[in-house]
């Protein structure tokens, strides 16, 4: 049986530079191997310093005229897009999951996100037309919003499609040239993206797909044409980039990683309750910033963990839920597994060893859900992001201890509370630390227009990557006041 539809030949990468595909000078190549099989199905290059600046300088050029180019005019191009997309959505889902490990329904789910971004950005030209006000006698006060020039996003691997998509429909339809700078680990989907964008039939230099490692994503901090630089990562990676950005005078909105908290209270809907969890912390194969690592369990709550045990040990590894990105993913895992048994947590349900039938996936990259019971909060199971299938179940006495478990979590990207009774909830949504709160859901991703950001050290930098927030990161507010004759019967302003 076959769950995710590999690329049928070895795909090559190259770099999408003044709307060519190039192959970068001096760079080398690394392979790609889906982490289902362990099959190669892609080469990707290694570009250096060198192949940036060629990247920039194509961006630099198109700047100008794609600024000068009326917004409802930019709007059509990604209208051309956002059909594409939907055309390509089964292929590119599959694309998706073939090098990240998602299953088709994850990347598929991945790229209808994406899609909802591009219908935010469509909005634009209808929404944000700036404002203009006569603010005295005579005297006109706008404001009109412009773009940056070049701008880049660096992506990570476990949405290959979903990312990208957060950032640079936004990006160009404000006017900037947009350079795309993907994890190395899943390129495929990246160029097709690019594929579909120069379908679009937007104008070369206005998006850019550089691949590459760490040395193409210090060049593009580096370069003094880059004026704004997105990043979504782990958040060592994503505090570097935001202060080395920084550090050369960029604008810079990097997103970390997460340890999210489900509270779990006694009143919690017994149906609804053990399948969101399960969903939160199994999804993506834990691989998201938003997947629940830590159950908060209020009381006693004991049929609930029961029927998380029982659903989660039905889900099948493969079908029900894809693989890790690599072998250091499953080594990484099972080692923090061992440690909390060793530091005093119960392995309740344990995934080591666990993969899908057959001889095809026997060189794949898998660990079943594991349930931890008894974590202390001071164990590394509860304080790091593992990011993987892996549950922690913290027994606390009371709500008001929940919470100071989650204030006390140097991340803030989300936290849910699960429960019947209204004023529990809102006490969760008042108390908890989390920039993403949800009551009876175990993902609180907004739908845009709300925007998507956390706090603390799940974000580097001000505002949120989506939703109107954004707009103000990819722009700049030009302020004009007008005056064209003396006025007798004015205001001071007059």
């Amino acid at each position: 049986m076959s769950f995710v539809r590999l690329p049928e030949s070895v795909v090559s990468c190259r770099n999408l530079v003044g709307g060519e595909w190039v192959s970068p000078a001096g760079a080398s190549a690394q392979e790609v191997r889906s982490p289902y099989t362990g099959t190669l199905i892609g080469r990707v290059p290694l570009t250096p310093a060198s192949g940036v600046a060629q990247a920039v300088e194509a961006a630099k050029a198109a700047a100008p005229g794609w600024r000068a180019t009326p917004l409802r005019e930019r709007t059509q191009f990604l209208q051309r897009f956002r059909a594409l997309l939907e055309t390509h959505l089964e292929r590119l889902a599959h694309l998706a999951a073939s090098e990240s490990g998602k299953t088709v329904a994850e990347g598929r789910a991945g790229l209808l996100k994406g899609i909802e971004v591009c219908d935010f950005a469509l909005s634009l030209q209808n929404l944000d037309s700036g404002a203009h006000l006569e603010v005295s006698r005579g005297v006109t006060c706008e404001y009109r919003r412009e773009p940056l020039g070049v701008v880049a996003g660096i992506t990570p691997f476990n949405f290959p499609a979903m990312v990208p998509l957060w950032l640079f429909p936004i990006a160009v339809t404000v006017g900037n040239a947009f350079i795309l700078k993907p994890s190395e680990k899943v390129p495929l989907t990246a160029t097709a993206l690019g594929e579909l964008m120069v379908e679009a039939g937007y104008p070369p230099g206005v998006f850019s797909v550089v691949h590459g490692a760490k040395p193409a994503v210090d060049a593009l901090l580096e370069h003094p044409d880059v004026k704004a630089l997105a990043f979504v990562g782990s958040s060592p990676v994503a505090r570097h980039v935001y202060v080395e950005g920084s550090r050369h005078g960029k604008r810079v909105l990097a997103l970390g990683g997460a340890k999210n908290h489900l509270i779990v209270v006694p009143d919690a809907d017994p149906e609804l309750t053990p399948q969101a969890v399960v969903d939160s912390f199994t999804g993506c194969a834990g691989q998201r910033c938003m997947a629940a690592s830590v159950m908060l369990a209020v009381g006693d709550v004991q049929p609930l963990v029961d029927d998380i045990l029982r659903r989660a040990s039905r889900l099948e590894a493969g079908p029900g839920m894809g693989a890790l990105i690599d072998r250091g993913a499953v080594d990484r895992l099972e080692t923090a597994i061992a440690r909390a048994q060793a530091d005093g947590a119960r392995v309740l349900l344990d995934g080591r060893g666990k993969r899908p039938a057959g001889e095809a996936y026997a060189n794949g990259h898998w660990l079943g859900p594991t349930v931890l019971d008894h974590v202390r909060p001071d164990m590394e199971a509860a304080r790091r992001e593992l990011f993987g299938p892996v549950l922690s179940i913290v027994r606390v006495p009371t709500l008001s201890a929940a919470l100071a478990v989650e204030n006390a979590s140097p991340y803030g990207n989300a936290a849910s509370i699960f429960t019947t009774n209204g004023a529990v909830a809102q006490s969760v949504v008042e108390g908890a630390r989390a920039g993403m709160v949800g009551v009876n859901v175990g993902v609180p991703v907004p739908r845009e227009p709300f925007s998507f950001g956390g706090t603390g050290e799940s974000k580097f930098g001000h505002g949120d990557i989506t939703g109107p927030s954004s707009l103000d990161f990819w722009s700049q507010l030009k302020k004009v006041t007008r005056k064209w004759s003396a006025r007798t019967d004015g205001s001071w302003m007059s």
